[in-house]
């Protein structure tokens, strides 16, 4: 380790990662830190019977050559070393509910979404055009998003005071329409009476774009990224969990690890959860209306996931995703349910691996679960560096829930308990402790339509040399989360100079 760093971050999720890549390309001397053995954040992969597993990325969207995210990975260096399988372009997600036999399909490019939902729904078709250019319209007030100059959209009242549901139902009375379109809001954990719909815009339009997986999955972007980061002279380090902050003058000028290194910096960017940072710095640094409503703001709901290895050539590959509801009116209030109706949804996604053919080797489901649930274990810590385990109760309480959801596939996929070879589930804890994110929470803040502007942070905190980036700045997600990098970088490069950047780099490529 140098003695000191222009920039430490603390955190090697995509945001730590994205901006230590920027700013080392500047030319600055940067330093990651990782608590975990793994770096990657919601990037991390792990194997079981000889099979990978992403925990959080598990398809991607906007990678398709000139696309936002695309133009992101290009300036970064990273998209050429990525291996990827483009999703089923006539129905990349699949929308289904229980007591309707048909499948309903999400297909890649907008005239092609149109087309397909029109034939599954032949009298709204102008109702499904018009969703399709609010999702653009959306979109394109959102600068970064689009890759291009402009002001910050917060003048812009409309935006944040638009309800997803109420939006979507208005342009039809088809109820099927409706849970259809809105059908997706897993990627969001969209609530009926809050999430506004520039979070589900922004959301559903790169995947309508184009939709990718990640072969042997998510943790392959970490490589690249701290291959393409040591390259420009960065440094990152696992097992370096910060525990505390160093003061001088109202200032950090150091973060001290639980191993008793202490790394000493010009410039902090935490990619942590903001409330365990203020936590870490001292919340006497900070006044107190801020360091209050950091605390407030309420975290989306946390998910329980079971993990499927599937015996050899007995569950075909699907290249698409599944989202099924049990009742078609209860779409955007999965998250309210009770303990006799729980799931009440799902998403299922397949891996790949660059074996894959005809036959898939694993499956992951996705459900809500409120922290609430696992509160009996919650003074419990695990993860590989630190193995606790939690008892007899909880693993009875993992395998009760694994066979509900696995009835549950039944249902869809009559013959799948014979397709099993052994199950594995994650909790709110899982995530609360590999992924540091508060109460296991799934994509940061809660974006609230009836209050905008609560669960904004700006990367600039209250201490002048303390910066924030990650998913709970604007937007989860892997664009989303790479936004939050950029704008990180912006405050301290400058936004128009790195937007030039990011465009030229893009040039370049067309022209070679």
């Amino acid at each position: 380790m140098k003695e000191r760093y222009d920039i430490v971050i603390i955190g090697s999720g995509l945001g730590g990662l994205v901006s230590a890549i920027i700013l080392a390309k500047e030319g600055y001397s940067v330093c990651v830190l990782e608590k975990n053995n793994q770096y990657g954040g919601n990037l991390q992969t792990f194997v079981r019977d000889k099979t990978i597993f992403d925990t959080g990325v598990h398809y991607i969207g906007g990678l398709s050559e000139g696309q936002n995210l695309y133009q992101y990975f290009k300036y970064i260096g990273i998209i050429d070393d990525l291996k990827l399988k483009k999703l089923d372009e006539d129905g990349f997600d699949i929308i289904t509910f229980e007591g309707d036999e048909k499948e309903y399909k999400h297909a890649q490019g907008y005239d092609n979404f149109i087309k397909i939902l029109v034939n599954q729904f032949p009298d709204e078709e102008e109702a499904i055009i018009t969703y399709c250019n609010k999702l653009k319209e959306t979109c394109r007030k959102f600068p970064l998003y689009q890759l291009k100059q402009g002001k910050p959209y917060f003048d812009d009242s409309e935006i944040f005071s638009l309800n997803a549901k109420s939006y979507i139902n208005s342009l039809t009375d088809n109820k099927k329409l409706q849970g259809v379109l809105a059908g997706t809001n897993y990627l969001y954990a969209g609530d009926s009476d809050r999430t506004p719909f520039y979070v589900h815009a922004l959301c559903i339009n790169s995947y309508i774009e184009s939709s990718y997986r990640c072969i042997n999955g998510g943790s392959q972007i970490t490589k690249v990224l701290i291959k393409r980061l040591k390259e420009y002279g960065g440094e990152t380090y696992k097992h370096h969990e910060v525990v505390k902050f160093g003061f001088d003058d109202k200032k950090i000028n150091s973060v001290t690890c639980k191993n008793g290194k202490e790394i000493k910096g010009d410039l902090f960017i935490s990619n942590i959860e903001p409330k365990l940072t203020l936590k870490l710095a001292g919340e006497d640094k900070f006044r107190k209306s801020y360091a209050n409503r950091v605390h407030k703001i309420e975290s989306t709901i946390a998910a329980f996931t079971l993990y499927i290895v599937l015996k050899p050539n007995t569950f075909a590959y699907q290249n698409k995703n599944f989202y099924h509801f049990n009742h078609p009116d209860r779409v955007w209030d999965t998250q309210s349910y009770t303990h006799e109706s729980w799931p009440e949804g799902y998403m299922m996604t397949m891996g790949i691996n660059k074996n894959t053919d005809e036959y898939g080797d694993s499956i992951a489901v996705m459900t809500y679960m409120r922290y609430e649930e696992v509160k009996p274990w919650q003074d419990t810590f695990n993860t590989v560096a630190n193995k606790n385990e939690r008892g007899q109760t909880y693993e009875e309480f993992k395998a009760e829930k694994a066979e509900k959801i696995i009835i549950e596939l039944e249902r869809k996929f009559p013959n799948i308990r014979d397709c099993i070879q052994e199950t594995y589930t994650s909790t709110p804890l899982s995530y609360r402790d590999y992924i540091g994110s508060n109460e296991g929470s799934m994509y940061g803040y809660v974006k609230d339509v009836n209050k905008p502007m609560h669960s904004f942070l700006s990367p600039k905190t209250k201490i002048k040399n303390l910066m924030f980036t990650g998913q709970s700045l604007n937007m989860h997600g892997i664009l989303g989360v790479t936004i939050s990098a950029v704008t990180t970088c912006s405050e301290i490069i400058g936004k128009d100079y790195l937007l030039d950047k990011i465009l030229e780099a893009n040039k370049e490529q067309k022209t070679i």
